[in-house]
């Protein structure tokens, strides 16, 4: 299907799926649950293929963890299925109303976008999170997955396209680009009369060709260069176990922490364990002089850290490594480098929490805890579509509710101005 076909058919599709009761939705999204169990075997070997060509191709461990699906993922995938389906529908809700002097009732309600195109790299997940939160809030949904991805993200469209269709949506509602030609990514995101909004999901490089090319509104879950900051007052066994989780846990993923700042107060008490830490767990790390003179004996070589190091979003097991002389440093050092996607201060000092909060530009800012912890799930969010590094309209988690607009319903008695 040629792409201006594609989205014709889809916004044909999301006027019908704007009207939907929340049952339907609903009952379409347990379907397409059941679908991804009774297919799984046929979608693990098509990911097995793209695994195995990921690797020829010289993917890092971290890329081909993203891209990965097993048994348990596939059924991580369906529950979030079933959760989103156990969540309160937005389309309809009452955000606020008020009677006018004039008698007039007005009531701002929440509608479907219409049309939304997800844009995503290595991540098949992606294609199934983002067709159940766009049906779920009565969007119609174009996917555009990576080529890394592409067998397995075609094979869990059909899948969860064919169960929505036996619960009664209609098929248009959820549309794979089977093409994987650039020129046909632009034409798409010249498509204003018929694409009302245009979501990335993948990295700086991602997000910056969108806002180049496209001609509607971009909402971008893009790149996430975290910090995690080891204030003065730090306790240093938690300041410890934050960081290793912030790096290694899963350290492909948007969350994951890339520079860790310490403060000199407690850079000698606490750098050689957290280097020794970071680096049984094979953490290549990029470090300023001070760091290296307080690090002692280690595991491997210690790099000197560039401005390059400090910029990149590693998505790797590799991290660099900062002292700093105050809070305010390290809240320059953030603003200079950091994506405002998720960053972490570990401190017992109230007012130092207060201020880094304050102070720092994210959708998310972590006091004493892992930046791992950023998801719309963990929220209690339901699914997320991605992280928001944007402040208009949505910020952090986008979920359910920031994938709706608003409309006013206004009510008279034969009223005339």
């Amino acid at each position: 299907m040629k792409t201006e076909e594609l989205a014709q058919s889809a916004k044909k599709a999301s006027r019908r799926l704007a009207l939907l009761t929340a049952a339907e939705k609903n009952r379409a999204l347990i379907e397409m649950a059941e679908a991804l169990a009774r297919r799984s075997a046929e979608i693990l070997v098509e990911n097995a293929k793209d695994v195995a060509e990921g690797r020829k191709k010289g993917l890092t461990p971290a890329l081909i963890d993203r891209l990965l699906l097993d048994e348990e993922r596939l059924r991580g995938i369906a529950s979030s299925l079933r959760d989103i389906a156990a969540l309160p529908d937005p389309v309809g809700e009452i955000v606020a109303g008020w009677r006018t002097a004039e008698g007039l009732e007005i009531e701002r309600v929440r509608v479907p976008f219409g049309v939304i195109a997800v844009v995503y790299e290595a991540r098949p997940n992606v294609t199934v999170d983002a067709a159940a939160l766009c049906l779920k809030t009565g969007n119609a949904v174009i996917l555009r997955g990576g080529s890394d991805a592409y067998r397995s993200n075609r094979i869990l469209a059909e899948v969860i396209t064919g169960a929505a269709m036996e619960a009664g949506l209609p098929g248009e509602s959820i549309q794979f680009m089977a093409d994987k030609d650039r020129a046909s990514l632009i034409d798409l995101l010249h498509m204003r009369d018929q694409v009302d909004l245009v979501i990335p999901r993948g990295g700086e490089a991602l997000k910056d060709f969108l806002l180049e090319h496209s001609k509607v509104p971009v909402i971008y879950a893009a790149g996430g260069n975290c910090h995690v900051y080891v204030d003065e007052t730090a306790d240093l066994k938690q300041a410890l176990d934050i960081t290793v989780n912030a790096k290694c846990q899963r350290p492909g993923v948007c969350n994951a922490a890339e520079t860790l700042l310490v403060h000199e107060a407690v850079a000698p008490d606490f750098m050689a364990a957290v280097t020794k830490g970071l680096q049984e767990r094979d953490v290549k790390l990029y470090v300023d002089a001070p760091t290296r003179a307080l690090a002692g004996d280690t595991l491997a070589p210690l790099v000197d850290a560039t401005e390059e190091h400090y910029a990149t979003e590693f998505l790797d097991l590799q991290m660099a490594i900062k002292v700093v002389a105050s809070l305010d440093e390290a809240v320059e050092h953030i603003a200079r480098y950091g994506t405002g996607h998720s960053e972490a201060i570990v401190t017992r000092d109230l007012d130092a929490a207060r201020r880094f909060a304050r102070a720092v530009d994210a959708a998310v800012i972590f006091v004493n805890a892992s930046t791992r912890f950023t998801d719309g799930g963990v929220f209690g969010l339901g699914a997320e579509i991605g992280i928001s590094t944007q402040k208009l309209h949505a910020r952090g988690p986008l979920a359910l509710k920031e994938l709706t607009s608003v409309k006013y319903v206004v009510t008279g008695e034969g009223h005339v101005r």
